[in-house]
């Protein structure tokens, strides 16, 4: 099939990716790519030629804002760029597309398009994509969830249809069956709030384990403000690193933490470590209770860091082989590929069942 996928403009889809989303995004095209298919990656500057990649903006994404106008320009750079692309695909001649965005004119001028269009919602409702949402149930529209728990945020706005869990390479997360060295705790993801770094380093100062964290920093603010005081003999920032040295390092730790501040829709970080066979003490938020199982991680209050030591102290004695099983069982992107593309072939049969079987039907570019 010739596939339009059409990402978010924050970041490059490339790696180190900035977050879990990229991270996505990058896999789906691959796979599907893997897998014979013709995709058109639309996104940022910098992503990954090798994806099929057609720029459509620069990364909007501003280390610094400074003013309030600084801002004006990033987001009427997303809204050019997705306004020129949606008019530019009416006349395409793609036979699905999937809209991996957290943009609103994707989904509001989705029923605009000659072809189905498929929306993965990675977050709860926020209001600018609610308001696309809301003004888009066109026949050709499908939505999907990546959770159960992004299924019922969403029940009031738009049935979901379809839950497809997010999957992970897990050949890119080779298992590991001991640790390396002294036993040590391991946190990784972007640096800012509400991922809660300051709440792992509480917890493992509290549960007696050194701690290794690794991403970028995306608040400095943040990370001078509640990171830094917090920073001991017994923590070391590993910097931001590429997709094998990460899972290198989390193979190697004895249990990761994972700490969200909020609904977490599914949690990447969560399946990576568990293919990797490092077991999780998790706040149980969002979809994370979904991934989880008592025989490869431990659930712990959220925004508590005393509950979260316990349950790192109760997850390094897990089994490292029961995790791997789980990952293997859950998380797998063969099997989330193979979902989207059972989705894809059924939108275009039922494209193909109510539209005229005339050539002249079929846009071209």
């Amino acid at each position: 099939m010739r596939i339009g996928v059409i990402a978010h403009l924050k970041y490059p889809i490339a790696e180190p990716f900035a977050g879990g989303l990229e991270m996505h995004t990058h896999l789906l095209c691959r796979l599907l790519r893997r897998h014979g298919h013709d995709v058109t990656l639309f996104a940022a500057t910098r992503s990954d030629p090798a994806l099929g990649l057609e720029a459509i903006c620069e990364q909007t994404a501003m280390a610094k804002v400074g003013t309030a106008e600084a801002g004006d320009v990033a987001f009427f750079r997303e809204h050019h760029a997705y306004l020129s692309l949606m008019t530019r695909l009416r006349r395409s001649r793609f036979d699905v597309i999937h809209n991996n965005s957290l943009h609103y004119l994707p989904v509001s001028m989705a029923d605009t398009l000659p072809m189905p269009v498929v929306t993965t919602l990675h977050t709860p409702p926020f209001c600018w994509l609610e308001s696309g949402v809301r003004e888009s149930r066109g026949g050709n529209i499908r939505y999907v969830g990546v959770s159960e728990s992004i299924r019922a945020s969403w029940q009031d706005v738009v049935p979901l249809d379809h839950v497809i869990l997010n999957g992970i390479d897990l050949e890119s997360f080779p298992f590991h069956a001991e640790t390396s060295g002294p036993p040590h705790l391991i946190w990784y993801g972007r640096i800012v709030p509400e991922k809660g770094l300051h709440h792992a380093l509480d917890a493992a100062r509290l549960a007696g384990l050194p701690l290794r964290f690794a991403g970028p920093i995306a608040d400095p603010d943040y990370h001078r403000r509640e990171i830094l005081p917090r920073l001991s003999s017994d923590t070391l920032y590993l910097g931001h690193l590429d997709h094998r040295a990460l899972a290198r390092e989390i193979g190697h730790a004895a249990a990761a933490l994972c700490t969200p501040c909020w609904d977490e829709p599914y949690g990447l970080v969560v399946a990576e470590a568990l293919a990797s066979g490092t077991p999780v003490a998790a706040f149980a938020r969002g979809a994370i209770p979904e991934i989880l199982t008592p025989a490869c991680g431990v659930l712990a209050s959220p925004d508590d860091p005393a509950d979260l030591a316990r349950a790192a102290r109760a997850a390094v004695g897990l089994s490292r082989r029961a995790c791997r099983a789980r990952a293997e069982q859950a998380c797998d992107a063969s099997e989330m590929v193979r979902r989207y593309e059972a989705l894809y072939r059924d939108l275009t049969a039922e494209r193909l069942a109510v539209a005229n079987d005339s050539p002249a039907d079929r846009l071209t570019a």
